[in-house]
């Protein structure tokens, strides 16, 4: 159990905790709980950066961390926007279920696809492209917007970033769904058999 790998479990514990605080908050109106969740969603994701420093500068990579990591971002993340997707007015403004129902049927679908390719071929190969990554920053700036309050100003960048989020969290789910398929699609086991 490296630092890095605690850094990361502390990042996933931060999570329900996060979630709570958001849930008190729009049943409350009592704004502590809001800045706790502000502030526990900014440290999970400075925490994110923390723990890839920790393992690129100490030399702590793992097989664990390669699985714990991704997954402390994905929860952290689709947590959120869950959340923030159910009606919470006059509270907080609500993400909208159409980019909810696409990011999480674009993990779904990279799960499915890396289940996949792993039994057909025996090893899965992820590369990560900028598309997933800016849809990543999106969803959290989504979050963060929501969370800071600033649609109450701003309500046309809430439409804006939510296009955007749904525009990349789609072509990078088709950009993996690619990959899965030319991984499966050159394995010899995808070759029709001769009779």
């Amino acid at each position: 159990m490296t630092t890095a790998n605690k850094i990361t479990i502390l990042r996933i514990l931060l999570i329900p905790f996060f979630v709570v605080e958001i849930l008190y908050y729009v049943e409350t109106g009592n704004e502590v709980h809001r800045l706790l969740a502000i502030l526990s969603f900014a440290v999970a994701s400075i925490l994110d950066g923390v723990d890839g420093y920790v393992a690129r500068r100490y030399n702590q990579w793992s097989e664990l961390g390669t699985v714990l990591d991704p997954l402390a971002d994905k929860l952290l993340l689709v947590s959120g926007i869950v959340v923030l997707s159910f009606n919470h007015a006059p509270h907080l403004a609500t993400i909208p279920l159409w980019l909810t129902g696409t990011i999480i049927g674009r993990d779904f679908l990279l799960g499915v696809g890396v289940v996949v390719v792993r039994l057909v071929v025996g090893k899965v190969t992820v590369r990560p492209r900028y598309t997933g990554k800016i849809a990543t920053v999106l969803q959290m700036v989504l979050v963060l917007w929501i969370l800071l309050k600033w649609t109450e100003h701003h309500a046309a960048w809430l439409q804006i970033i939510s296009l955007g989020a749904g525009l990349f969290t789609g072509a990078s789910g088709l950009l993996y769904v690619w990959d899965f398929m030319k991984q499966i699609g050159t394995h010899p086991s995808s070759s029709p058999v001769k009779k």
